[in-house]
């Protein structure tokens, strides 16, 4: 394997916790292939298995999240009373930093979670109190089914189904650790689900969530528009700011600060994409002013990131084709700069080429409403209005520190 041939001394691998047999879920089934395929490279391997991973940005933290916050009464399957064993993120990274540092870890499997073992339900009613939110009623139906849960999931929270899917089928399986060697090996104070959960709405509040579920999966690069029909739409504007200030203005785009234009169309579109099994736009973004490649910025994704020259945005929304869309500044002289909008789509069968007409007409409305709200938001970060408070004082006004750059 690659691994070997390239020298790899050490693998350590972050598995799922779960009983083997032909109830496991392919997800957790699926992870203990992989522990068979690292574990046949030859690379002495450490396997940690962990349950529920409690932690600003988890995919199974927002799940509770998203449903304790908007459902005061929800239906589930009667996976709500399957024991689960979670743990703590700084616990996990607690684990695999130290067992680096442990020989005796080389070669071995180890179960780790919290000091608690607790149904989801019981999850779900401390979050509620975290939260600060009434207690909700949860209303178990047997034959509600994972996969029906999972379709729930995918309506309620900002997950898509690719990724609510697994899990939801994951929860029918108890996840509790059958061993705590590791707690010898590499001790730490563990956090309780509770203590854990504060950890993660702090972070949350602060704005200092670094990673999230909606970073995973691939990030292809700029798609190959070679062979075949490709549609652009390109529309620029000379903005009376420099490029900096400009493209700060192109980094706030999505989540709560919307498109600049049209937001009721972006949201019937969003609707129409979580309805087909989308994303739609409750991904948001993770930080109201930064963003980086790889980053979701409600349904599209982050391909393409130069500093103060150009930001590419590729559409995860369903889509009958490949989309693009694009932002490139260049600074002029006397402090101003050309932003050039671009929206590239690769359209697929028939189907592809009505979707890229019917839209086109609106195209009017959201891009070109959309480089005016740039255009004005650029202006107002080069050129922040005065303290009004100052007005009334001798002093001089102090000038404003501006944004951080994206």
């Amino acid at each position: 394997m690659a691994a070997r041939a390239a020298g790899l001394q050490r693998i350590i691998y972050l598995g799922g916790l779960g009983e083997t047999g032909p109830s496991l879920s392919q997800h957790l089934s699926s992870r203990r292939e992989v522990e068979q395929a690292l574990g046949s490279s030859g690379v002495p391997l450490t396997v940690l298995r962990a349950a529920m991973i409690i932690g600003s940005g988890s995919a199974s933290f927002e799940i509770v999240r998203y449903l304790v916050e908007r459902l005061p009464v929800m239906i589930t399957p009667k996976w709500v009373t399957t024991l689960c064993q979670p743990i703590a993120v700084r616990n996990v990274i607690g684990y695999l930093v130290g067992a680096l540092r442990a020989p005796a870890t080389i070669g071995q499997v180890f179960d780790i979670g919290g000091p608690e073992s607790l149904s989801y339900i019981e999850i779900m009613r401390i979050m509620a109190e975290e939260l600060g939110l009434p207690p909700r009623w949860v209303i178990p139906i047997p034959f509600f089914t994972p996969r029906l849960s999972s379709y729930w999931i995918h309506l309620v929270t900002p997950l898509s189904n690719d990724i609510a899917k697994p899990l939801a089928e994951g929860l029918k399986n108890p996840v509790v650790c059958r061993e705590n060697r590791i707690v010898e090996l590499i001790p730490q104070p563990l956090l309780t689900v509770r203590a854990a959960i504060q950890a993660a709405l702090v972070k949350i509040a602060q704005k200092s969530v670094e990673t999230n579920w909606a970073m995973a999966g691939p990030i292809p690069g700029d798609p190959d528009w070679a062979g075949g029909t490709v549609f652009r739409d390109a529309r620029s504007v000379t903005i009376d700011a420099p490029a900096s200030a400009a493209f700060r203005a192109v980094c706030r785009v999505g989540g709560g600060h919307g498109w600049y234009a049209a937001d009721w169309l972006w949201k019937i579109r969003g609707a129409m994409d979580r309805i087909v099994g989308g994303p739609g736009l409750r991904r948001g973004r993770r930080d109201p002013e930064s963003v980086g490649y790889g980053e979701a910025l409600d349904f599209w994704r982050v391909v393409g990131y130069e500093r103060d020259q150009r930001l590419a945005l590729r559409a995860e929304m369903k889509l009958p084709g490949e989309a693009l869309l694009e932002f490139s500044i260049e600074p002029l002289g006397d402090g101003q700069s050309v932003l050039t909008q671009t929206a590239l789509f690769q359209p697929r069968g028939l189907f592809g080429l009505l979707y890229w007409y019917a839209v086109v007409p609106l195209h009017g409305i959201v891009f070109s409403g959309m480089l005016r709200g740039i255009n004005r938001e650029a202006r107002q970060i080069a050129f922040p209005p005065p303290n009004p408070q100052a007005a009334d004082s001798d002093e001089p006004p102090s000038p404003r520190t501006p944004p951080p750059n994206c």
